[in-house]
C-alpha cells in the first residue's frame, strides 16, 4: 500500500514531508543507529522511496554499520552510570545525524529550506536526547536494574516504532512526536524544580543575594525621589 508513495517525492506533500521528519527526527534523539537501520531496511523491502540525498541510507554497508552500533548501544545503554557517559556523549551523534538526516531528506527543496530542515531536525534531535537522558539521571540511582532495562528497552522500540509509523502515517507520527515533547518539557521543568528545592535543602544558610541587595535598591529608589 506504501509501495507507490515517495518520500519527498511528487506524491509525498509538503506536510507529510515535515510530519516524517519530525518523527524520524525525534527518533534518530533516541537511537539514531536503530533509525537508520529502519530506514535503510524499509527502503530495500520497497515501503520507502527515499530521496537522493539519503540513498546512502540504502547501502548494505551503512545498515550493517548501523546494525552493529545498534547492537553495542542495546547493552551498554542499559548498564546504570555507564549508560550516562554513554549518552553525554552520543549528543554529538545524535544531533548532527538528525539534522543530516533533515538535510537529505529534503534535497529537493531549495537550501534555504533545506537549512531551516535541518535546524528543525537538529533541535527535535536535542529535545528527544535531552528528555532521554533527564529520564536516565532520574532512573540510575536506582538500585534495582529493572526499571533502567525497561527505559531503555522501550526508548529502542519507540525509535524504530516512529521510524515505521512515520513513513506510513506521517501526520499521525508528528501528533505523537508533539505530545511527548510537550511531556518532555514538564518534565524537565519539574526536574529543574526538584534540583532547586534539592539544592536550597543541601545548602539552607547559603545567603539570598536578592533578598541583601533590596535595601541598597530601596535606599537608591528613595534618594532618587528625594
Amino acid at each position: 500500500m506504501l509501495a507507490g508513495m515517495r518520500f519527498g517525492g511528487s506524491e509525498f506533500g509538503g506536510s507529510d514531508l515535515a510530519g516524517l521528519i519530525v518523527a524520524v527526527s525525534f527518533a534518530a534523539g533516541l537511537n539514531v543507529y536503530a533509525t537508520v537501520a529502519t530506514l535503510g531496511l524499509l527502503a530495500h523491502a520497497g515501503l520507502v522511496d527515499l530521496p537522493s540525498g539519503l540513498h546512502l541510507l540504502t547501502s548494505w554497508w551503512v545498515i550493517a554499520a548501523s546494525g552493529v552500533l545498534f547492537g553495542i548501544e542495546f547493552f551498554a545503554d542499559k548498564i546504570p552510570a555507564f549508560d550516562l557517559i554513554w549518552n553525554t556523549l552520543h549528543t554529538f551523534v545524535r544531533v548532527p545525524a538528525a539534522a543530516l538526516i533533515a538535510y537529505g531528506a529534503t534535497s529537493q527543496l531549495s537550501p534555504e529550506k533545506q537549512l531551516l530542515a535541518a535546524l528543525a531536525g537538529g533541535a527535535i534531535a536535542l529535545a528527544a536526547h535531552g528528555g532521554k537522558t533527564a529520564a536516565r539521571v532520574a532512573v540510575t540511582p536506582s538500585p534495582e536494574p529493572v526499571s533502567n532495562f525497561a527505559l531503555s528497552a522501550g526508548e529502542d522500540a519507540l525509535a524504530v516504532f516512529l521510524t515505521w509509523l512515520a513513513t506510513q502515517h506521517p501526520f499521525a507520527a508528528s501528533l505523537i512526536v508533539a505530545a511527548l515533547l510537550a511531556a518532555i518539557v514538564v518534565v524537565m521543568r519539574w526536574i529543574g524544580r526538584a534540583m532547586t528545592r534539592a539544592l536550597k535543602d543541601l545548602f539552607p544558610d547559603v545567603p539570598d543575594e536578592s533578598a541583601e541587595n533590596e535595601p541598597a535598591r530601596s535606599n537608591r529608589r528613595d534618594f532618587n525621589a528625594a
